[in-house]
C-alpha cells in the first residue's frame, strides 16, 4: 500500500495522519513564533499597577523612554498586558482597520459612576443605536442656543468672589461647569429640585479628587458595602438619592412634555431610533451621569488650565486680549467659537495636558500586525494620548506652552486626539469646546486676574483623569469697567 492509499484510508475514517501532525506543528510553531508583543517593564504586574495610578504621567515618560513608541503593560493584571501606542500611523490603524473593535466591557473600570447602560458600556448595534439617539443633542447649532445661559452662570459664580482674595481657579470653573451641567444638559433649573442635586452630584465628583478616594474604581475589592459610614457604602447612599432626583426628574418631563425646552434631557426624551422607540428611563439617567462625568470634570479642568497657561505666559495673554477686545459691538457665541487665537489656546491646553489621558480601549478580533508586532487576537490596545501630544517628531519643544503652533499646521485626528477617535469619539466635543471658549472669553473681558502660583504647576491623576495639582491659586484684582462698545456674548443667533 502507497503512502497515498495510507492517507486516503485515514481520511475516510477521519483519522489523524503523520501528515497532518506535522502540518499542524508547523502551523502552530509559525503562530507561535509570529505573535509578538511589545516589550514592557521588569517589574511585577502590582507594582506597575500602583505605578500607573499614583505617578501616570512619570509611568507613560518612563515607559516610553525606555521601550519607544509602542510598549506592554500590566496595569490591569498579570494575565493580559494592555499596549500603549503612541505613533500616530498605529493610532489611525487602532481607528479605522475593522479588525479592532471597542467593546464596551472594556470601560467596566467606570459602571460605578455612569451605570450598565450608558454608553461608554454599550457595543455593536446597541453602541451605534444609542450614538445615533444622542448626536443631535450635540449638533453644533444646538451650541448657539446655550450661550446666554454659559455666560450668564460664569458671570453669577466670577461675581461672588472676594477682591484680593486667594481662590482656586479650578474649584470655581468647576461650579461654573456644574452649573452649565444642571441647566444646559439636565434643564434643572432653581428649585427644590436643583437644590437638592446640586450638593450630592458636587459630592458625587468629589470620589475621584485623588488617587486614594478613587482606588475603588481600580480596585473592585474595595467596593464593599460596610454601612453608611464606609466610603462604598457612602457612595451607593448618594448615588441612590441622585437616581431618585433623576427619575422624578425623567417622569414629570415624559407626563408634561414642552417642546419649548432646549436643554439636552428633553431632546433625549424626545429623540426616536428607527424603529420609533424612545431612550428608556435607565438608559436617559445613565446617560445624563455619563455626561456629568465625562464633561463637568473634564471641562473644569481644561478651563483652569487654560487660565493656568494664559496669565503664566504675558506674551500669550497679550495676544489673546488683543483679538478678544477687538471683536465688534455685535458678536454672538459663534463669533467667539471661532476666533482663531483663542481657539489655538484652547488647542494648545489639551495638548499639553489632555485631561483624558488614554482613548478607549479596543481589541482585535484576529491576528494583527500593529508596528512590527503580531497581535494575538483579543489583545487589549490603548492610543497614550498624552504620549503623542508630547512627540518632538510632532510639536518641538512639545514641554512648552506654544498657541502659535496650531495656527501654523493642521494636525490630524491621529496626532491632536484630546477627545478620543474612531467609534469612541467624544460626543460632548462640540458642548466642551463651546463651553470652555465662551467661559474663558467672558472672564478675561470682564475680570482682571492675578496668578499666585510661583513655581510651575504638576499635573496629577483626578479619578481616571489629569487635574492641575492644588487646582491653581489666583486672586481676582478687580472687575473691568463695562466697555463704550459691549460686546454681547451672550446673544446667539
Amino acid at each position: 500500500m502507497s503512502w497515498e492509499d495510507v492517507n486516503g484510508v485515514a481520511n475516510s475514517l477521519h483519522i489523524v495522519t503523520i501528515e497532518e501532525t506535522l502540518t499542524s506543528f508547523e502551523q502552530t510553531e509559525t503562530l507561535i513564533m509570529n505573535t509578538q508583543l511589545p516589550p514592557a517593564s521588569s517589574r511585577s504586574a502590582f507594582l506597575e499597577k500602583g505605578y500607573w495610578i499614583i505617578a501616570p504621567l512619570d509611568y507613560m515618560d518612563t515607559h516610553a523612554r525606555k521601550l519607544g513608541d509602542i510598549f506592554s503593560n500590566y496595569i490591569l493584571g498579570a494575565e493580559k498586558p494592555w499596549i500603549f501606542v503612541s505613533d500616530p500611523q498605529a493610532i489611525q490603524q487602532i481607528f479605522t482597520n475593522e479588525v479592532f473593535e471597542a467593546p464596551g466591557s472594556l470601560n467596566k473600570l467606570l459602571a460605578p459612576l455612569t451605570g450598565d447602560y450608558s454608553i461608554f458600556m454599550l457595543e455593536g448595534d446597541r453602541h451605534k443605536r444609542e450614538r445615533k439617539l444622542l448626536m443631535p443633542s450635540f449638533h453644533g447649532e444646538r451650541m448657539r442656543d446655550y450661550g446666554e445661559l454659559i455666560t450668564d452662570i460664569t458671570h453669577k459664580i466670577m461675581n461672588k468672589l472676594p477682591l484680593k482674595e486667594t481662590f482656586i481657579a479650578r474649584d470655581t470653573l468647576q461650579a461654573i461647569s456644574l452649573d452649565v451641567i444642571l441647566k444646559v444638559v439636565f434643564g434643572v433649573y432653581e428649585g427644590k429640585r436643583y437644590s437638592q442635586l446640586k450638593p450630592l452630584l458636587a459630592g458625587m465628583l468629589e470620589i475621584g479628587k485623588s488617587p486614594l478616594t478613587s482606588s475603588f474604581l481600580f480596585f473592585p475589592i474595595l467596593q464593599q458595602n460596610l454601612g453608611f459610614w464606609s466610603p462604598w457604602g457612602y457612595f451607593l447612599k448618594q448615588r441612590q438619592k441622585i437616581d431618585e432626583l433623576l427619575y422624578a426628574e425623567i417622569r414629570e418631563r415624559r407626563e408634561n412634555p414642552d417642546e419649548s425646552r432646549k436643554d439636552i434631557l428633553n431632546l433625549m426624551i424626545a429623540a426616536r431610533d428607527e424603529e420609533g422607540n424612545p431612550m428608556t428611563d435607565q438608559e436617559l439617567r445613565d446617560e445624563l451621569l455619563t455626561l456629568l462625568f465625562a464633561g463637568h470634570e473634564t471641562t473644569a479642568t481644561a478651563m483652569s488650565w487654560a487660565l493656568y497657561w494664559i496669565h503664566r505666559q504675558p506674551e500669550v495673554y497679550q495676544t489673546l486680549m488683543q483679538e478678544l477686545t477687538s471683536l465688534p459691538s455685535d458678536a454672538n457665541g459663534m463669533d467667539i467659537f471661532r476666533l482663531p487665537y483663542l481657539t489655538a489656546v484652547c488647542q494648545e491646553t489639551l495638548r499639553i495636558y489632555p485631561v483624558g489621558m488614554l482613548t478607549f480601549a479596543r481589541t482585535n478580533k484576529e491576528s494583527v500586525d500593529l508596528m512590527g508586532y503580531q497581535l494575538p487576537p483579543k489583545t487589549l490596545v490603548v492610543g497614550c494620548i498624552y504620549l503623542t501630544h508630547r512627540r518632538e517628531d510632532l510639536y518641538p519643544q512639545a514641554d512648552q506652552f506654544k498657541p502659535e503652533r496650531f495656527l501654523e499646521h493642521k494636525f490630524s485626528p491621529y496626532e491632536f486626539l484630546p477627545f478620543g477617535g474612531g467609534s469612541r469619539l467624544c460626543l460632548g466635543m462640540a458642548l466642551a469646546q463651546y463651553e470652555m471658549k465662551l467661559v474663558l472669553a467672558t472672564i478675561l473681558l470682564n475680570y482682571e486676574l492675578n496668578l499666585l502660583e510661583k513655581q510651575p504647576v504638576k499635573a496629577v491623576r483626578r479619578g481616571v483623569t489629569l487635574a492641575p495639582k492644588g487646582g491653581i491659586k489666583m486672586e481676582l484684582l478687580n472687575q473691568r469697567p463695562q466697555p463704550q462698545k459691549t460686546i454681547d456674548l451672550a446673544r446667539t443667533v
